[in-house]
């Protein structure tokens, strides 16, 4: 009951981290926001999320998900859309998403932090992808769903929807979650362990690679393909939400697949090596220029790639002791997520310095390369890593 709790949580999670790709069109309308703004409010939510993982890591080890996870997301998602569903301006929409962020920052790391402690090593990136599958459901939501309930009811009556949704999520979550039992370690302190965790060298080269596998495939999902597709191939808001609901198949079929496959295979190297190396390929493919069919495409083969979240995971599971699972996870995944956010922040950027008036696709175009170039770097890094057998 409790996985399942958490995997409804999930959904919402995932919803969050990208509908603002969809609403973008309404908020700019309604609020005035420039492209930076925009920016800014997406990396505002994974920057929270990602500063949220260093305490998020300790509680999770300290006093287990169950409240970890119901008082944030209560507080965070509930309240924090609550504030956006008010929003006057950039600013407090940018506060409210950081706030989301922090509500949905434990969802996750719950999640794998149980099936660490409960299940057998080699069955944590199967576990965590299926987890992964069924929350990208929230990108499918947040996609053509979302499109028909911005226009049936606004923004801000969709985010009224979404806060009483998270208040229920988090209720269940505080009624239904089971903690594991608590390990100790003689002289642990909640700072000792982050400290030991980044201390650990065989994970270095395992870091640029978090920091930038999943930055491309969800900024482009959660920010950047609802203008490209809208100011480069003159998309209304229903195309760009079926656009985006086969990248976020993609991105189901991926996590799930992906996911599981290290078992069959038996590596997490060369399988994080190869999906991400097809990943950056598509990803450089886009920043050419294509038509609106191949970007589609392209765009879909980038969500199922760039879903190699779960293996990387696992890799760098497996060399955590078990008295630092919640701090190990949450360390990677502030690598992850803060990825994600700096690339927001980022890429708002490129696309100003990019924009050309006689050229709508120039700033779309720096914005893929960008994403191709990191993601190709952390890959010649993670070259060097540690396989670790399922």
């Amino acid at each position: 009951m409790d996985v399942a709790a958490l995997f409804a949580a999930y959904v919402l999670s995932q919803f969050f981290r990208s509908f603002l790709a969809v609403l973008s069109p309404g908020l700019t309308a309604d609020l005035g926001l420039s492209a930076v703004q925009l920016s800014d409010a997406a990396g505002a939510w994974f920057m929270a999320f990602a500063l949220a993982q260093f305490p998020i890591g300790v509680a999770l080890d300290r006093i287990g998900p169950r409240r970890t996870v119901g008082w944030l997301m209560l507080v965070g998602a509930a309240g924090g859309s609550l504030l956006f569903a008010s929003a006057q301006s950039a600013g407090a929409l940018i506060a409210a998403m950081a706030l989301i962020g922090v509500g949905c920052a434990p969802v996750l790391m719950a999640g794998m932090f149980i099936f660490a402690r409960r299940h057998a090593p080699a069955r944590f990136a199967t576990l965590s992808g299926l987890m992964i599958g069924f929350g990208s459901l929230g990108n499918v939501l947040g996609a053509g769903p979302l499109a028909h309930a911005a226009e049936a009811f606004g923004w801000r009556g969709v985010m009224l929807g979404l806060a009483a949704m998270a208040a229920l999520l988090a209720a269940i979550a505080l009624t239904a979650i089971r903690d594991p039992e608590r390990i100790a370690a003689e002289g642990d302190s909640a700072l000792g362990g982050v400290l030991a965790v980044l201390r650990m060298r065989v994970l270095w080269p395992l870091l640029p690679l978090a920091v930038f596998n999943y930055a491309s495939s969800a900024g482009i999902r959660g920010l950047w393909a609802g203008p490209y597709l809208s100011e480069v191939h003159g998309m209304d808001a229903i195309g760009i939400g079926e656009a985006m609901t086969w990248m976020a198949l993609g991105m189901v079929a991926g996590s799930v697949l992906i996911g599981s496959a290290d078992r069959l295979l038996g590596t997490r190297k060369w399988l994080n090596l190869s999906a991400n190396a097809i990943g950056a390929a598509c990803v450089a493919v886009l920043a050419m220029g294509v038509a609106p069919q191949t970007a589609t495409a392209l765009m879909t083969a980038i969500g199922f790639f760039g879903a190699s979240y779960a293996a990387l995971m696992a890799h760098a599971r497996s060399f955590f002791p078990a008295h630092l699972t919640g701090r190990g996870v949450t360390v990677m995944n502030f690598f992850s997520i803060g990825g994600v956010g700096l690339g927001q922040f980022a890429t708002g950027r490129i696309a100003e310095a990019a924009a050309d008036p006689a050229d709508p696709a120039a700033a779309f175009h720096a914005i893929f390369a960008y994403y191709a170039a990191t993601l190709t770097v952390a890959l010649a890094i993670y070259l060097f890593s540690r396989d670790s057998k399922p």
